[in-house]
């Protein structure tokens, strides 16, 4: 089979050979060893961290995604041995899928990638997968810099604009982050962040200690490891106050309830960093490689979600690999208290219940929604969805037959689940399945507002252009879809991501330009939340993803 590479061969071998290691695997017939010049490499190292590292790991040992092994040997409970890998599926079998997709909610990647990298990115996962270093604590800190001191930090806000009704808005393909002015819908700032940013996250207003001026500041995690503070005191071309490097690929950030801590979650090398939230001074480090709940030792155990609890001096930090929660207090760093909660694989993303005791997080892969007791530091219950849901920032509202609920969309299939979340009010239904709504696709994210009778729902992961261009929009009194809004027609984008206004009467929804985002081609739609009429678009955004107003999120409105 022919690899299409023209260039002079860099050998780089898997360490033994192929016919010895694949045993009784069928092969395709390779003259050699799969290989790809110098510069294919790493060029395609560089895209696998950019598109595929999140789903099936910087190892390729899979996680919400399948391994990516060039081989790989299993034994069930069973006893029954189960053997696979890229290197069985061989060249042309691995291009179709990467450029194609799959419905169980892999991108279709054609819009993304070239022929050519296609081609080189299916040859450079039938190889051994280079591993990336260590950091240590030492390295943080030499990352640190530091925009504006704390003595020039302004007492008061220095634009005169109404910072509380704010978003700060993900332009991810570039590494900023736009601060657009609710009331006026202008955008004020492009602010230099981490590469594709995937959280921001503020202090917030707790129940043990509420900080002076909650959402003031603002803290991004990048893909790239990289940690920013945002002050929105500061006129628009200040507001970058200071940064620091945790790791070299990460997900989540989050502030203590007194204000006075960070912590931000590595991906690799799989760690967690509490860093001081004034001075953003890294303090202690600490690995989450371990032995998952399946007693097997995992090296690449990923920080996914990271979370404050509301009502205990404690973050919950999801072990996404281990099946594990681990509730760490912050009261005192250098005996620091952690609980290891074992659930289910593979723990992503979450959200509080109104009350902000129960934490409901998705272990997508295992097809599961996780509740955690906050107060009592254990597992409440595990709930049986349909294929890998994914509630993103999370939906909590009131149905006339269940009480209170919570939602998800799904990765792997076209559903919204709903449950009860009331053990206090509403015992029958706690923790079960209300219902199911059906969806044209799978999505990513589902956002609702108290003052909203309505939920919104994407369908991002579908590989149809569109359906993954349109939202739905579900009612909160029968469950069902009342409307499908087609946001965009454009090629290359989808509708992405949800946020409400402070007061809840717009949607603010992503036109997101899944390509080449080096000018400014996406955009924010606004609807009206009661008549769910388009009301306006905001342009001059870089693919536009994740929008959090500072209201809500600082005030703990889901």
């Amino acid at each position: 089979m022919s690899l299409g590479i023209t260039q002079t061969k860099v050998r780089r071998t898997l360490g033994i050979g192929v016919a010895v290691m694949l045993g009784s695997v069928a092969l395709p017939a390779f003259a050699d060893e799969p290989t790809l010049s110098d510069e294919a490499f790493e060029t395609s190292k560089q895209i696998y961290f950019e598109q595929c590292a999140g789903c099936h790991g910087v190892l390729r040992k899979g996680a919400t995604g399948k391994s990516l092994e060039p081989y790989w040997k299993k034994t069930k409970p069973d006893g029954t041995v189960l053997e696979g890998g890229t290197l069985a599926l061989g060249q042309e079998r691995l291009e179709k899928l990467i450029a194609w997709g799959t419905e169980g909610g892999m991108n279709d990647f054609s819009e993304i990638m070239t022929e050519d990298e296609i081609r080189d990115m299916a040859t450079y996962i039938m190889m051994e997968a280079p591993k990336p270093p260590e950091m240590s604590l030492a390295m943080m800190k030499e990352t640190r810099k530091v925009y504006v001191e704390e003595a020039d930090y302004p007492t008061e806000p220095l634009h005169g604009r109404n910072w509380e009704n704010f978003f700060v808005v993900i332009e991810r393909d570039v590494g900023k982050v736009a601060i657009i002015d609710g009331d006026t819908k202008e955008v004020l700032t492009h602010i230099p962040t981490g590469y594709a940013v995937h959280v921001i996250k503020a202090s917030e207003h707790h129940n043990i200690t509420e900080p002076e001026t909650p959402g003031r500041f603002w803290y991004t995690m990048g893909r790239d490891g990289k940690m920013t503070k945002i002050d929105l005191w500061q006129t628009p071309d200040k507001m970058l106050v200071s940064e620091v490097k945790i790791a070299y690929d990460a997900r989540d950030v989050a502030v203590s309830g007194d204000g006075k801590y960070v912590i931000g979650g590595g991906y690799w090398p799989p760690h967690f960093v509490i860093a001081d939230a004034v001075t953003m001074e890294p303090l202690k480090v600490v690995s989450t490689r371990g032995v998952n709940v399946d007693g097997e030792y995992v090296e690449e155990a990923r920080v996914a979600a990271i979370y404050t609890t509301p009502n205990q001096p404690t973050w919950l930090v999801s072990v996404k690999e281990l099946g594990q929660m681990w509730q760490v207090d912050y009261s005192d760093l250098d005996n620091l208290r952690i609980d290891v909660i074992d659930s289910a694989k593979f723990l992503h993303d979450g959200f509080f219940d109104p009350t902000g005791r129960y934490f409901q997080i998705a272990a997508n892969a295992s097809n599961k929604m996780v509740v955690v007791d906050t107060d009592e530091r254990k597992l409440e219950a595990m709930i049986d969805t349909v294929s890998k849901p994914h509630p993103g920032p999370g939906a909590n509202w009131n149905d006339p037959k269940c009480g209170p609920v919570a939602g998800s969309t799904h990765l792997g299939t076209g559903a919204v689940t709903v449950w009860g979340n009331d053990p206090e009010g509403h015992p029958d239904n706690a923790w079960e399945i209300c219902y199911v709504t059906e969806t044209d696709g799978p999505g990513l994210f589902i956002r609702t507002h108290p003052n909203s009778d309505y939920v919104w729902a994407d369908q991002t992961k579908h590989p149809d252009p569109e359906v993954r261009q349109a939202v739905q929009v579900i009612s909160k009194e029968t469950g069902e879809i009342v409307k499908t809004i087609t946001i965009t027609e454009q090629d290359g984008h989808a509708a992405v991501h949800f946020e409400f206004n402070a007061d809840g009467s717009e949607v603010w929804v992503s036109n997101w330009n899944l390509g080449d985002s080096k000018e400014p081609n996406g955009e924010i739609v606004i609807f009206d939340a009661k008549t769910l009429e388009e009301i306006g678009r905001i342009k001059g955004l870089y693919a536009p993803t994740g929008k959090f107003n500072v209201h809500n999120r600082s005030n703990h409105v889901t």
